[in-house]
């Protein structure tokens, strides 16, 4: 592999964090204007911005260590434990740039408050919901809030903070998803454990409502901000996107309780002919000058698409395993909630640690080949987590489970970063939002994906050996995953100016 010389590496350094906070969500379309005063409020206003973000990506990793307990009290079909997490993340997706696009236009601010008030109220609809269905739909009323939250917090960021304080206001960003990461599963299965007040699952929602209210109280320290370009949204293309996921994913889900029925079949050609119906209308919208929901030219050399696959592979692997491990432990070995959350706490810690070590040493030495690290310490943990199923007792699991697990969150953290900052790396500025934006949303759609079809071998595979299944799919996911990496390095290098 290529070893980045001194003057990218430090390149890499000052960008890492950024690209990674703009890979989860940004849509960043133009640079803040330095104001010759700083602003105010801007460092209260920073922490209402990673409060707001840590929030939404607490109650994505919270959820699937709650799941099978809500499903116990509510009932249904065994795939809506997969749509309890499929439902928040399906919308919040395919709904990512446009929302980035409403803050360009109506202003960052207000689209910011508009999200966070959808977003308590479907976290009191979801802690009410008296049925599976009533659930999935205050699920998806969350990721579509979401949306609009998460895409405001760079722009505004980069309108209150310039030079070495927009460095460091940038930098919060990682330590803060990698705490909430750390704490969402373990939080899950405590407060659900707990019952507070007769809520079991409920408080797992109701978490949401005193974050929620204090940053909507606190938004007021923000400063409202809009893109000087402002793109016109492209709603046929949004609906086109919603309708090709949704076909697409749900008869994946469905299919490990119903099978492959007619309706299934039916439901993912359609999703496929919508896919293609929607790649023609955004070629058709960029050839009539208009704004697409894809910026067509990230396409024109092979490396971005293929971060575009490892990316949704990657993601598929880590949001499908987790939620594979709490079914295993929770429906397979029949233990409490609390006992899955902890279970899962070596993945997420070591997640962390490898994170900010990549960041802040291993790339600015080496580079784009730390992601090929990760990627080998994860199959190392998969193949791990394996043997630990096949020579586990009927009944119980061996000791060495959560020695696996801290090697795959290992393995994550030292590809997450690298990978942020190689795919954007060459992306030039006026196609950053665009591809900041798309990155993120392959990554909730890749979770999407991982959730359904992971979840679908578990339950078809059965409790037993489920988990040992669903971890050999993984296996070769991540070796898809390299290669797909491998094509995006190359490609990289090939597109290089002599």
């Amino acid at each position: 592999m290529e070893k980045v010389d001194a003057q990218d590496a430090q390149d890499v350094v000052n960008g890492a964090h950024e690209e990674q906070g703009a890979a989860k969500g940004a849509a960043v379309h133009d640079e803040a204007d330095a104001s010759a005063v700083p602003y105010r409020w801007r460092w209260g206003a920073l922490v209402t911005l990673l409060i707001a973000e840590a929030m939404n990506l607490l109650d994505a990793t919270i959820t699937p260590v709650a799941a099978p307990v809500i499903h116990a009290d509510l009932g249904g079909p065994a795939s809506d434990i997969q749509w309890f997490g499929a439902a928040y993340t399906l919308p919040f997706a395919v709904l990512l740039v446009t929302g980035g696009r409403l803050g360009d236009t109506a202003g960052r601010k207000r689209v910011f408050r508009i999200g966070v008030v959808g977003f308590l109220l479907g976290s009191l609809a979801c802690a009410a919901a008296g049925s599976p269905g009533m659930l999935i739909a205050a699920r998806a009323v969350q990721g579509a809030a979401a949306a609009l939250v998460i895409p405001q917090t760079i722009g505004m960021i980069r309108g209150m903070f310039d030079g070495r304080e927009l460095a460091k206001a940038m930098g919060s960003i990682g330590p803060v998803m990698g705490l909430a990461a750390v704490c969402g599963p373990v939080l899950g299965g405590v407060l659900t454990h707990a019952d507070v007040l007769g809520s079991s699952w409920r408080s797992v929602f109701l978490v949401n409502i005193p974050l929620g209210v204090g940053v909507l109280i606190a938004s007021s320290l923000l400063r409202e901000d809009r893109s000087a370009h402002r793109p016109r949204l492209d709603l046929l293309g949004t609906a086109l996107a919603v309708l090709a996921i949704g076909l697409t994913v749900f008869p994946l889900i469905e299919a490990g309780t119903a099978g492959w029925p007619a309706r299934n079949v039916a439901a993912l050609v359609l999703g496929l002919a919508v896919l293609v119906v929607f790649g023609y209308h955004q070629r058709h919208r960029a050839r009539r000058g208009r704004n697409p929901l894809v910026e067509a030219s990230l396409f024109r050399h092979h490396g971005f698409p293929a971060a575009l696959a490892a990316s949704t592979l990657f993601f598929a692997v880590v949001n499908g395993l987790t939620l594979v491990v709490v079914l295993q432990l929770e429906l397979g070995l029949h233990l409490d909630v609390r006992s899955a959350g902890l279970t899962l706490l070596p993945w997420s810690a070591a997640m962390a640690v490898a994170s900010w070590t990549a960041g802040s040493r291993l790339v600015p030495r080496f580079g784009a080949p730390v992601m090929f690290a990760g990627l080998t310490v994860l199959l190392l943990g998969a193949l791990a987590a394996i043997l630990v199923y096949a020579t586990s007792p009927a009944g119980s699991l061996r000791w060495p489970l959560p020695v696996a697990l801290a090697v795959c969150g290992l393995g994550q953290g030292l590809f997450a970063v690298p990978y942020f900052t190689t795919a954007l790396h060459r992306v030039r500025p006026h196609e950053t939002g665009s591809a900041a934006g798309l990155l993120n949303a392959v990554q909730q759609l890749g979770g999407t994906l991982g959730v359904a079809l992971l979840g679908t071998v578990f339950f078809h595979a059965g409790a037993s050996a489920g988990a040992r299944h669903a971890f050999w799919v993984a296996v070769v996911l991540i070796v898809t995953t390299g290669a797909a990496a491998v094509f995006m390095t190359t490609s990289e290098r090939a597109a290089l100016p002599d």
